[in-house]
């Protein structure tokens, strides 16, 4: 298999923190299989600034993907961002584009967490799932958010800090839950190690009739799956999601 040295295409994910994460472990797989000259490695960034010697660094570096904390912080280092990442407001995967002018490098950002959540999370919709609570505000809130929208499902975002665009969990009462059937984790809480912690929801007002779904992978049943599924409620974590925001990644770097 290829190293990060003498790949002839070097791939990646920026983040912090990302040691749990399984996109190299997808990735590499996948290159081996198909006999691909490349190899994707997970560089830990404690602060986004960092990128620019990442890509000073290894020449050989023709795409990334971004999680969190940095999908809506990378944004002012793009020159230049997709229709749908500069709507949704967050980036998740940034092509690299030479120019014929001195080779010149131009970093295009672009947001596959859309496309992976809608297409996962499609199947699942009924008529009586119309409304959702999406918990969290950020990059990966506002992928959910713009997924949800585009199926037509009305959204309200949870945070712990009031606005005049979100609800805090302490309002969420029976009845808001009652008329939100949908409630999606975008936040990374209940991911490893944290594996005990969860959103802090009245999770016994959730019915048979709700969807929970957690956009954490790892570990692959978390605590708040656990405490929906105990009230009867459809449960699913964000693993089909991250594949399939994965094979768009990938068809974004080689298009």
């Amino acid at each position: 298999m290829a190293t990060i040295r003498d790949a002839k295409t070097l791939y990646g994910l920026i983040g912090h923190p990302i040691r749990h994460s399984f996109s190299a472990i997808y990735f590499n797989a996948k290159f081996e299989d198909e006999g691909i000259d490349a190899y994707y490695n997970n560089f830990e960034l404690e602060d986004v600034g960092d990128l620019m010697e990442i890509i000073a660094e290894y020449p050989n570096l023709n795409g990334l993907n971004v999680t969190s904390p940095y999908k809506e912080l990378i944004i002012p280092y793009m020159n230049e961002l997709d229709e749908l990442a500069r709507a949704t407001g967050a980036v998740n995967v940034i092509k690299f584009v030479h120019g014929d002018k001195d080779n010149e490098l131009r970093l295009v950002g672009y947001n596959s967490d859309v496309t992976g959540f809608e297409l996962s999370i499609k199947k699942m919709l009924t008529p009586e799932r119309d409304a959702a609570l999406v918990l969290g505000t950020g990059g990966a809130a506002k992928a959910v958010t713009m997924a949800l929208e585009l199926l037509g499902v009305t959204v309200h975002a949870v945070s712990r800090r009031k606005s005049a665009r979100t609800f805090t969990y302490e309002e969420l009462t029976r009845q808001m839950i009652a008329e939100h059937k949908i409630i999606v984790n975008a936040t990374p809480v209940g991911s490893l190690p944290n594996v005990e912690e969860c959103p802090d929801l009245p999770y016994r007002f959730l019915t048979p009739g709700h969807l929970c779904y957690d956009l954490v992978y790892n570990p692959s049943e978390t605590k708040f799956m656990r405490l929906a599924a105990a009230q009867g409620a459809q449960v699913k974590n964000g693993l089909e999601m991250l594949l399939l925001q994965a094979f768009r990644s990938y068809e974004i770097w080689n298009s």
